[in-house]
């Protein structure tokens, strides 16, 4: 895994194809404060985001992956190369989903880190507050 051996992993896994098989090329790691992707075989790349970068954490498990202990967990990050993205086919993924969210709120919480509930929605860093839009409180 290249430069991960630096951090301390707390888990590891890889994406699974069918019938929970690790025959891929993609890994996962994760430590204290930040969490790795590395995909490839030939060209190999590796992502990594800060976890206090990560704003929302939810688990999608289609019957497929119910029936071979499997799950996806969806991440919609701040992080500017990683964007929002998914950990794939995962075997725990509730626990590691848990795992992961109370982990994002400790560094968000370390770092003193907030997030708006409504942020640029359409990514292009402008703000989308519009000051002749009714902004009136109920």
């Amino acid at each position: 895994m290249g430069g991960f051996e630096m951090a301390e992993i707390i888990w590891k896994d890889r994406k699974r194809i069918f019938f929970g098989l690790p025959w891929t090329f993609t890994k996962y790691s994760l430590s204290e404060d930040r969490l790795f992707i590395s995909t490839g075989f030939f060209s190999v790349k590796e992502d990594e985001v800060r976890l206090y970068r990560i704003m929302d954490v939810s688990l999608e498990r289609k019957l497929w992956q119910r029936m071979c202990g499997l799950g996806t967990i969806k991440c919609c990050s701040a992080d500017k190369t990683m964007g929002d993205f998914e950990i794939k086919n995962i075997k725990k993924s509730r626990e590691v989903k848990e795992m992961l969210s109370n982990m994002v709120e400790d560094e968000r919480t370390k770092k003193k880190v907030s997030s708006r509930e409504f942020m640029d929605h359409e990514r292009d860093e402008l703000d989308d507050y519009n000051e002749y839009d009714d902004h009136d409180t109920y």
